[in-house]
């Protein structure tokens, strides 16, 4: 297993459309751990392969809730491959929501607070589910990253450019060169 370099904005590579996996096989499945430890590493709690430079289809999530109130979290790794909306709730929750790929930023988005997903797992076994909460909001907003939509897309242009200037300047604070 390897820790990969996540993509971060403005990469143009974020704004690509991923490719339907053709094949669940042991070349994605060694991705499927690598994006796991890129994962844990960072810290997040999702990750879509473009994020690791590959346009796939195929994302990893964590959420870590705990088992108890205020109980230790305990991994709950999963895998979604070619994963799909079948429906969505009409009603929108906000979430705060931040990205690997948009390092340090977060924002209020809105979305559907409850959804039916279809995907593959890492055996290529097909799932069927209603997702509610974090859970769905954070399988729509990686969801967002095969399409090429990061989570800044959804909020207004002057919101949106007030994350990217809080980003250059704290890239600029850090001495890193402007991706």
């Amino acid at each position: 297993m390897a820790i990969l370099p996540i993509v971060e904005v403005p990469d143009p590579r974020l704004r690509q459309i991923s490719s339907p996996v053709k094949e669940v096989n042991a070349e994605v499945r060694a991705l499927i751990k690598d994006m796991f430890e890129t994962m844990y590493d960072a810290p997040g709690i999702g990750l879509a392969a473009i994020q690791v430079g590959v346009p796939i289809r195929v994302l990893v999530m964590d959420l870590h809730e705990p088992e108890e109130e205020g109980g230790e979290p305990v991994n709950d790794p999963r895998v979604f491959i070619n994963p799909e909306i079948l429906t969505h709730s009409e009603e929108e929750v906000p979430y705060l929501e931040g990205c690997l790929s948009v390092p340090d930023q977060y924002a209020e988005v809105e979305r559907p607070d409850h959804i039916r997903a279809r995907w593959l797992d890492e055996k290529g076994k097909q799932h069927e589910e209603q997702l509610d909460g974090l859970l769905a909001v954070c399988l729509q907003h990686e969801m967002d990253h095969l399409e090429g939509i990061l989570f800044i897309d959804h909020l207004s242009r002057l919101k949106r450019e007030m994350v990217l200037k809080k980003l250059a300047k704290m890239r600029k604070d850090r001495g890193e060169r402007a991706a």
